[in-house]
Order: C-alpha cells, then sequence, then structure tokens
C-alpha cells in the first residue's frame, strides 16, 4: 500500500492522475493491474501549480511533436 498526494491532469479528452515508476514498483503493478483507490480531495495550499500549469501549457503546445518521439 502507498499513500501519496496527487494532482488531476489532463490526459487525452480525460482528467486522471499518474503514479510513478516507483510508486508502482512498490505495488508491484505493472500495466493492465486493477488497483483499488480510495481518495479524497488533499487539503492545503498547492505548492506545484504554477510548474503544473507550465508543465500542461508544454505539452499542450507541443504534444504532436512529444507523440511523433514517443513513437519513434
Amino acid at each position: 500500500m502507498i499513500k501519496t498526494t496527487k494532482k488531476i491532469i489532463q490526459i487525452g479528452s480525460s482528467l486522471g492522475v499518474t503514479l510513478s515508476k516507483q510508486e508502482l514498483g512498490k505495488l508491484g503493478a505493472k500495466r493492465g493491474d486493477s488497483l483499488n483507490i480510495s481518495a479524497e480531495l488533499a487539503e492545503g495550499p498547492d505548492k506545484h501549480a504554477k510548474l503544473l500549469r507550465e508543465y500542461n501549457a508544454f505539452v499542450n503546445e507541443y504534444s504532436a511533436t512529444l507523440t511523433s518521439l514517443a513513437q519513434k
């Protein structure tokens, strides 16, 4: 079991959260596995809001390039 705080992000036309390779490793989980998830809204200031906005702007602007690179 892991306990973490995640930001809801845009994934294509959906919203979602991601787990890092390290978090998946702690769980022993891999692509295709099912997870039981419990969630509640986190409290407190968002220390990473600016970084996340900049990341989302970057991904939106360069999504075609990033997709092309991922396919190589």
